[in-house]
């Protein structure tokens, strides 16, 4: 039954993303109310509704609606009435700092003076109601960024349509469980997402700061390639960086300026950490890894935290999700990793787009369509030097009306833009751009995962190579799990129709949904930390809005609507 409640609480934050629709109402429609703080309460929330200030002390009401809804349902009378829950609420106030969020979006500082003030013998009704009030919005507040997240990733991601999907969920009734109930800080702890990983950020977060408050780390200054062997006089001070990150253990503090092969487990341990090759090499890459700051971590962490909140709510049972920033694919299976590979994805200027949708059917022996970007970019600069470039690179040359044209035929100078009167197409086979199997999910980007015939760059550690779909290892493997018939679709069978050569669509039983998404930093299944360079420019207008004051989405998350005389709301 908790279990229950707590998934509702969570859906808290429906409340107060959109405009609620809360029934006329004025003073004068109220019963008398026998309690001065009531009648103080209702004199704001009607003074507020009415005059569209809304404000209280001169702080915004961030849902003067929902207020009105909220204090009218219990005649005005104060909600927060037992002093052990306003010490919890405070404290879950302050606790927010460790999930990289800021109290100040709460008003904590305000609320705490006015705690002080309204335990004075000598504060006035209207001191006691404005508490009240405040309170509730606070609580409403905090409720929206755990559960969606601080910062709108619609405003600067064009592609962005994720979202959460909850019905039927009454708004005031729900803030008013969450005052009531005796333990209202774990309820707050359990609108946020449980996932591991947010957790695990959460616990990097702490120990950055940690480290951030013991003076950070050392630059390594810079000066020759550091291997094996090698004397240098840096090579203490790279012990103590090592050290400082908890790449290698403390006791391994020296003045030996040998690189001995304590300090190539710090290094290659490093190295993995920021997603270089392992190779225990400290060149310019590692060095510049090295001297990144551990507040610059501590903005990754707290960007991708905030990731957390907006991603990892009501996630699906089965998915399949690529970190583009990662360069890795995973199937994910009743909240298990299944299988995991190398990605290769799109470079900075033709990025891979971060949107979710849902995989439907497979192609085995794809054709490929060449899209007109690539059409601009790549064939056309070539074809004008040399038509017979379209043919070394096996595509076909179709007119309108679908018959085969000569590349030699074609005044291929006469174009500038990708849109061209003819359709380019490679055929099936071994180097066929798409590989042998692609994976189709609808999308206005014409992006897929797929094969590819350049396996030898996911041996690279940084693989943004493509025109923007993701290239995937291994996804034969992927295409036998995603298809889930191990009788009628397993290696061995899908060898034999990779062989025949022949185009095949293969509808899934069922439909996955793909989630392409933008961690910059995350932690594994041993609690390791790995940080991934921002190749998309992703993370700095979300670190931008972390550091605004507290706002409400312009695009609604929800609709309101009337039942049984109750706000009910709909997430669309």
């Amino acid at each position: 039954m908790r279990g229950k409640l707590d998934s509702k609480f969570t859906a808290v934050a429906l409340i107060i993303s959109c405009v609620f629709f809360a029934p006329a109402w004025s003073p004068a429609d109220a019963q008398p109310q026998a309690d001065s703080r009531a009648s103080a309460i209702e004199q704001q929330v009607a003074t507020a509704a009415q005059s569209g200030a809304s404000q209280i002390r001169g702080i915004p009401v961030a849902w003067p609606d929902l207020m009105l809804d909220f204090y009218q349902r219990r005649q005005f009378e104060p909600a927060w009435t037992r002093v052990d829950t306003v010490t919890q609420f405070l404290r879950a106030l302050e606790e927010s700092r460790d999930d990289g969020l800021d109290p100040a979006d709460y008003n904590l500082t305000v609320l705490s003076e006015l705690r002080a003030d309204v335990a004075e013998a000598t504060a006035t009704v209207q001191l006691r109601a404005e508490f009240d009030l405040l309170l509730t919005d606070a609580l409403a507040r905090i409720l929206y960024q755990v559960s969606f997240g601080k910062v709108d990733p619609a405003s600067f991601i064009a592609q962005w349509n994720y979202g959460r999907v909850i019905d039927g969920v009454d708004a005031a009734d729900v803030l008013a469980q969450m005052i009531e109930s005796a333990d209202i800080r774990e309820r707050i702890d359990a609108a946020k997402p449980s996932h591991p990983l947010y957790q695990g950020l959460k616990r990097e977060l702490a120990r950055y700061r940690e480290i951030e408050r013991a003076g950070g780390w050392p630059l390594v200054p810079p000066g020759p390639t550091l291997k094996l062997g090698m004397t240098d006089a840096r090579i203490p001070v790279l012990r103590s960086r090592l050290i400082a990150s908890g790449d290698l253990a403390s006791e391994a503090v020296s003045d030996s300026s040998l690189y001995d092969e304590m300090v190539v487990q710090g290094v290659t341990h490093f190295q993995a950490s920021v997603g270089l090759e392992p190779d225990a090499v400290v060149g310019p890459g590692t060095l510049e890894e090295l001297n990144v700051s551990a507040s610059k971590r501590i903005d990754t962490l707290l960007v991708n935290l905030d990731r957390g909140r907006v991603l990892l709510h009501d996630l699906p049972a089965e998915f399949v999700v690529v970190n583009v920033a990662g360069f890795w694919v995973y199937l994910i299976r009743n909240g298990e990793l299944i299988w995991q590979a190398r990605a290769q994805v799109g470079t900075p200027y033709r990025s891979t787009p971060i949107f979710r949708s849902l995989i439907t059917y497979l192609v085995f022996n794809p054709t490929w369509t060449v899209p007109p970007e690539i059409i601009r970019n790549d064939i056309l600069p070539a074809a004008r030097r040399d038509p017979d470039s379209i043919r070394r690179k096996g595509l076909d040359v179709v007119d309108r009306n679908g018959r085969l044209v000569e590349p030699e035929s074609v005044d291929w100078s006469a174009f500038r833009s990708g849109h061209i009167p003819y359709t380019l197409v490679q055929q099936p086979g071994p180097n066929n751009a798409l590989g042998r199997v692609k994976f189709m999910f609808p999308n206005s980007y014409a992006v897929y995962l797929h094969d590819t015939p350049s396996k030898s760059r996911f041996e690279e550690s940084a693989r943004a190579f493509s025109s923007g779909c993701v290239r995937v290892e291994r996804p034969f493997e992927l295409a036998a799990l995603l298809l889930d018939q191990p009788d009628r679709w397993n290696a061995q069978s899908i060898e034999r129709v990779i062989q025949a050569g022949k185009l095949q669509n293969v509808s899934l039983t069922r439909k996955i949904p793909v989630l392409l998404t933008y961690w910059t930093a995350w932690v594994d299944r041993e609690g390791r930390v790995s940080f991934r360079r921002d190749i998309y420019q992703q993370d700095s207008p979300w670190l931008a809005g972390l550091k605004r004051k507290f706002t409400v989405r312009q695009r609604p998350l929800s609709t309101a609507q009337q039942r049984n005389g109750r706000l009910m709301l709909t997430v669309t």
